[in-house]
């Protein structure tokens, strides 16, 4: 899925099939119709700068939302530079600050932690430029005038993992929370998911819930000790799909592999895991349309002067299904062939 760069806009006829894939796409992988309305304006006959950021590279998560950004931006074009969070909030800070020092048509952000960047976008929102907000909050959005947030459910994808895990344990047994970065409005959220569910099984035990801040190594760290301490454990979930499968490669070398695994994400790996038997279950925590829907906001704000709350929501809910061997062939030929 490439299209070729231009100077141009190209023909009518290219404009309009444009047009329409982007709205027919935008429906089916369940973008709001606010946003699929951009394909109205179609691609800009002026390029645009967009500035985007989100919590690091490192992450598997993260790194395909910039490919998603970067494809999108070329359909629409729009240059996009990137600003590497780099998994820590003091260096994302830096990153932002020299973001807000320059001039974009529009920008888009996952913040590492919830008010840690507030005031170099309010800086930026004040110059005019719409801020897209990704995945996790910038800062509660009674507080700070992003021009949309485009973010799942975290609490959904939480309770619904934990509870396929709590279903294969029978309802019973030991079981172990590992928590992303817990500034993270999207780990908060996947935490009382986790907790809203196992407050139902009085027979389940949980053993542990301390971050790993998305850091595989300290994922890592976290289950050496785990697995010395705890002799018996039926079960694991996991903010990320890195982190379980970092505990994983654990579990197999002390020949824990008895433990069921459970992530967030529904990562090409984790599919592979879970279509193999490593994993139990993922959930899609959908990178692609998240990012690509962050061109196509702020391409309507540009170009089609969409405004915050009207022709775009001021909440998007980006939600995807829970993967298991069942559908993770599906779920992965989706990813391959829509971008979802």
């Amino acid at each position: 899925m490439s299209r070729k760069k231009g100077n141009h806009s190209g023909s009518r006829r290219e404009f309009m099939q444009t047009a329409g894939f982007a709205t027919a796409l935008a429906g089916m992988l369940g973008v709001s119709p606010a946003l699929a309305q951009v394909a109205a304006v179609g691609r800009s006959e002026k390029p645009l700068r967009a500035a985007f950021s989100n919590a690091g590279l490192q992450a598997t998560w993260c790194a395909q939302g910039k490919q998603a950004a970067e494809w999108w931006g070329k359909m629409f074009n729009v240059e996009v530079t990137w600003f590497d969070g780099q998994l820590d909030a003091v260096k994302q800070r830096g990153a932002i600050d020299n973001m807000a020092s320059r001039k974009w048509d529009f920008v888009a952000i996952q913040a590492f932690g919830i008010g840690t960047l507030t005031q170099p976008v309010q800086r930026m929102i004040d110059a005019g430029t719409p801020v897209i907000d990704m995945d996790t909050l910038i800062a509660p959005l009674d507080q700070i005038k992003v021009h949309t947030f485009l973010a799942p459910d975290n609490e959904f994808m939480g309770a619904a993992v934990t509870l396929a895990l709590v279903n294969a344990m029978g309802g019973k047994g030991k079981i172990i929370m590992t928590q992303g970065a817990l500034g993270h409005t999207g780990a908060q959220g996947r935490a009382r998911g986790f907790e809203s569910v196992v407050k139902q099984f009085p027979n389940v035990e949980v053993l542990d819930t301390q971050p790993a801040d998305w850091d595989v190594a300290k994922t890592a760290r976290l289950w050496e000790t785990y697995l010395t301490k705890y002799p018996q454990i039926d079960a694991a979930f996991f903010h990320n799909d890195d982190m379980a499968l970092a505990a994983y490669n654990i579990m197999k070398a002390r020949n824990r592999t008895n433990i069921l695994i459970g992530g967030v994400d529904a990562m090409p790996p984790a599919i592979k895991a879970v279509s193999e038997g490593r994993m139990y279950a993922t959930v899609r925590n959908p990178s692609c349309r998240i990012h690509g829907g962050a061109i196509v906001a702020g391409v309507a704000a540009v170009v089609g002067g969409e405004k915050s709350g009207q022709g775009i929501p001021r909440h998007v809910v980006t939600d995807g299904p829970v993967v298991t061997k069942a559908n993770a062939a599906g779920m992965q030929w989706m990813q391959d062939h829509f971008l979802i």
